[in-house]
C-alpha cells in the first residue's frame, strides 16, 4: 500500500521554521497594539456568495482560483482565498459601526487558491491582515502603508518599494471603462480567451493578467489616474502628500490595479526586490463599496494583507534575525529505579516553576542521555543518579563551560531560576 503525502500546493511547517513564524507573529502583534488594531479569529469558510459578490465574479480569485463545494445541506460554500470579505462581513453582522469608527481590527490565518505552486506561493498560504472600517479619511490609507512599513521595519526588511496608484471610484470608473475599452478594441483579437471575456464586462482586470502577451499589449493602456473624478483626485493627492510626510519613500504605477474588484481609490504594493518575479510582500488598499456589493449600507474601509511565507522568505534572504531559536533550559539525565523516579519529580518541579525542561524517554545509557543533553540545546544537564538521590543533592553541569556544581534538591528551582535569568 503506497503511503499517502500531503495534496500538491501545501506543505507542513516543521518546528525548525514554525519558530520563525512565531517571531513574526510576535512582531505583527506588537505593532498592531501600538496602533491601535485588536484581532479577530474568522472562519475558514464562508457563503461563496460573500466571494462572487465582495471579490468580484470577473476576477482570477473567483473564476479560477476557489476551492468551492457544497454542505450536505446543498449550500454552497468556500474555503476562503481572502480575508478583506469576511471582515467586513463581520463587521456588518456584528454591528460594529455603533462603536468607535474607524474599527481597527486584524487577523491571521490560513487562505485557499488553487494556483500553481511555486517558491513563496502555496495554494494553502497564511496571510495576516489588517482592516480600518467605517471611515473615507485619506489619512486611514496613510496609515495603512505606515503600519505596513512599521511592520517590515521591526522585523529588519530592507531594498523594500511602495507602489501606489488610484482606481477610482463608481463615478469615473467608467470614463477610464470607455477609454479602456477604445484603446483595447483594436488588439482584442489578440489577447488571451480570457482577457477577451472581460472586455465587455470588466476591462480594467485586463490590466491585471499575467499573460506576458496580454502584458505587453496594455503596456500604453490609458491609466485610471488620468480618469479620476475630482473627489478621487482630491483623495489622492491627500493620500501622496501623506506618504511624503511620514517619509515613505514611492513611487506612482498606473497599472496597479489590484486582483480584486472591491478596490476604490487607493491600490498600493510593498515590493521587495529579493524575490524575484513574485515581488509582492504586501498588498492593499481602499474598498469604500464593498460592504454594499454584499447587502450592507455604504461602508468605507481600507486594509492590506501580508503573506507569512513571504515575510519568512525576504528575511532569510536577507540575513534577517528571528531572534532566538527556542530550546530547553534544563536535560535531566538519571538511572533506573529510584533514581528515575526523583527524576521524573525534579523535572516536574521545574516546569511548574516556569523552567523548560525535559528528560529521555527512551532508555538511553548515562552516556547516551549526555549526548542527547549537549544537542539538546539546554543550558544545564541536571544529573540525578543513586548518589544524589541517597544524599538528597543534584548534579549540575553547565553545557556551556562545563562546569559541575552539586545543589541541594530542595534548592534547586530556586538555584536554577538565579542562574538562568
Amino acid at each position: 500500500m503506497s503511503s499517502i503525502k500531503a495534496p500538491r500546493g501545501v506543505r507542513d511547517i516543521l518546528p525548525d521554521e514554525s519558530w520563525k513564524w512565531e517571531y513574526v507573529f510576535a512582531v505583527t502583534r506588537k505593532a498592531a497594539s501600538d496602533f491601535g488594531y485588536r484581532e479577530v479569529h474568522l472562519p475558514v469558510f464562508e457563503h461563496t456568495e460573500l466571494f462572487s459578490r465582495g471579490v468580484g465574479e470577473t476576477t482570477d480569485v473567483v473564476e479560477k482560483e476557489m476551492y468551492t463545494f457544497e454542505d450536505r445541506a446543498g449550500r454552497s460554500l468556500t474555503l476562503r482565498p481572502e480575508l478583506s470579505a469576511s471582515m467586513v462581513r463581520s463587521y456588518l453582522e456584528n454591528r460594529m459601526d455603533r462603536q468607535h469608527q474607524p474599527a481597527k481590527l486584524w487577523s491571521a490565518g490560513p487562505m485557499f487558491r488553487y494556483e500553481r505552486p511555486q517558491k513563496g506561493r502555496y495554494r494553502q498560504f497564511w496571510q495576516i491582515d489588517f482592516e480600518a472600517i467605517g471611515s473615507q479619511d485619506p489619512f486611514v490609507d496613510v496609515e495603512s502603508v505606515e503600519l505596513s512599513l512599521e511592520i517590515f521595519k521591526r522585523l529588519g526588511l530592507s531594498n523594500l518599494e511602495v507602489v501606489v496608484n488610484s482606481v477610482g471610484c463608481p463615478v469615473c470608473r467608467p470614463v477610464h471603462k470607455k477609454a479602456l475599452q477604445d484603446f483595447l478594441r483594436p488588439r482584442l483579437n489578440d489577447l488571451c480567451e480570457t482577457c477577451q471575456a472581460r472586455f465587455d464586462r470588466n476591462p480594467l482586470r485586463i490590466l491585471d493578467c499575467k499573460n506576458p502577451s496580454c502584458r505587453a499589449l496594455t503596456d500604453d493602456a490609458p491609466g485610471t489616474i488620468s480618469c479620476l473624478c475630482e473627489e478621487c483626485s482630491e483623495h489622492f493627492e491627500v493620500v501622496k502628500k501623506g506618504l511624503e510626510m511620514i517619509g515613505a519613500s514611492f513611487r506612482i504605477d498606473n497599472r496597479l490595479v489590484r486582483g480584486l474588484d472591491y478596490y476604490t481609490k487607493t491600490a498600493y504594493e510593498v515590493l521587495s526586490g529579493d524575490l524575484g518575479a513574485q515581488n509582492a510582500v504586501c498588498g492593499g488598499g481602499r474598498y469604500d463599496n464593498l460592504a454594499e456589493s454584499i447587502g450592507g449600507p455604504h461602508t468605507p474601509g481600507v486594509g492590506f494583507a501580508t503573506g507569512v511565507e513571504r515575510i519568512v522568505l525576504t528575511m532569510e534572504q536577507q540575513g534577517c534575525s528571528f531572534g532566538e531559536a527556542p530550546n530547553i533550559e534544563v536535560f535531566v539525565i538519571s538511572a533506573d529505579g529510584p533514581s528515575r523516579e526523583e527524576a521524573v519529580r525534579a523535572l516536574y518541579d521545574m516546569r511548574r516553576a516556569g523552567i523548560s525542561a525535559d528528560i529521555d524517554y527512551t532508555g538511553r545509557s548515562f552516556k547516551a542521555q549526555f549526548k542527547a543533553a549537549g544537542g539538546s540545546g539546554a543550558v544545564f544537564a541536571c544529573i540525578l543518579g543513586p548518589e544524589e538521590v541517597a544524599s538528597g543533592q543534584v548534579t549540575l553541569k553547565d553545557l556551556r563551560t562545563g562546569e559541575q556544581k552539586s545543589v541541594r534538591r530542595a534548592e534547586l528551582t530556586d538555584f536554577l531560576k538565579t542562574r538562568l535569568r
